[in-house]
């Protein structure tokens, strides 16, 4: 019992350690990732019950901070750019997704939720889409654990193709939104980037997230489930208000480089969350087919929208 509760005060104590380091604001996302990776297999995390919750929040917050740091005119023109890409590659990958998910056998809903989970914006649409098929936690889990795994790994990729193509922070901004999964991965890249490819990215991401709403729809008439509700990602609304008040609001605009700054901080610490929830066993249970799956889908997403980038935008 004396041991039990020693490891347990050294595995608080380690966790906390790192979370500190990561609020410092002196390490980078990926850097940050890449710690929570560690602390997860090496020590693990206590509070992993509450991982979940707290990385959802802490998100929808820092998107939120991110919005006083953009001009809701260069965000329009942002979002405007990235809308014919989002359809195209967003339509395209859930079909590929289904016939993928045919061919390999994939659980039908686990298939399901990697494919609109790649397509739209990673874990917020699997867990919009969860209810409306009734998956179980298994299949949720394992869909989950692909999208994170991918995500982790492209926020370090994608800078490195970034600079060895010689990508604009444009055309860098709109990649990231368009193929990389997750929110906090867009950002973290695209924040490693540069500051225009950020803003490019936060704003093409969650106009792209908006297109949840339609997609369950459409989910619930192919599931033939009308029952359950949508799941609005409504800090999206608090991010457009956020930009338009740094935008009208002189005495806002003084204050943004602080809360941005801050929102920052926070990104860096979700990402820390999100990588002390990538252990083994998680890795383990996702499984080879599902992984196949999501590797084929998020390459067929991530050169479609860069040969679009690099040809006809």
């Amino acid at each position: 019992m004396f041991n039990l509760e020693k490891h347990s005060k050294t595995q608080q104590f380690i966790f906390v350690c790192l979370l500190l380091i990561c609020l410092s604001g002196f390490i980078t996302p990926p850097i940050a990732l890449l710690l929570g990776i560690l602390v997860a297999n090496i020590s693990g995390h206590p509070w992993l019950h509450l991982n979940h919750k707290i990385i959802r929040v802490l998100l929808q917050v820092s998107v939120v901070g991110l919005g006083f740091g953009m001009n809701v005119h260069n965000a329009l023109l942002s979002g405007k750019e990235g809308f014919v890409l989002t359809v195209a590659t967003l339509f395209s990958t859930i079909v590929l997704g289904i016939i993928l998910g045919k061919w390999l056998k994939t659980d039908v809903k686990t298939s399901h939720l990697i494919s609109c989970g790649t397509a739209i914006c990673g874990g917020s649409a699997i867990a919009a889409i969860t209810p409306v098929i009734k998956s179980d936690e298994k299949q949720t889990s394992v869909a989950l654990g692909v999208i994170f795994i991918l995500n982790s790994i492209a926020l370090f990729v994608f800078p490195m193709v970034g600079h060895w193509l010689q990508l604009s922070q444009e055309d860098f901004g709109l990649w990231c939104a368009l193929a990389i999964h997750d929110t906090s991965s867009v950002v973290g890249a695209a924040n490693k980037y540069g500051a225009e490819a950020l803003q490019i990215a936060t704003t093409v991401k969650l106009a792209r997230a908006l297109w949840i709403i339609p997609i369950v729809l459409l989910t619930s008439v192919l599931f033939k489930n009308k029952a359950s509700k949508i799941k609005i990602p409504y800090f999206i609304g608090l991010f457009i208000l956020a930009m338009i008040l740094n935008t009208v609001v002189p005495q806002i605009s003084i204050l943004s480089p602080y809360i941005v700054a801050v929102a920052k901080i926070g990104l860096t610490v979700t990402l820390f969350f999100i990588g002390s929830g990538l252990s083994s066993s998680v890795l383990l249970a996702v499984g080879i087919k599902p992984l196949i799956q999501g590797i084929l889908l998020w390459t067929f997403i991530a050169s479609l929208s860069l040969l679009a980038i690099l040809y006809w935008s």
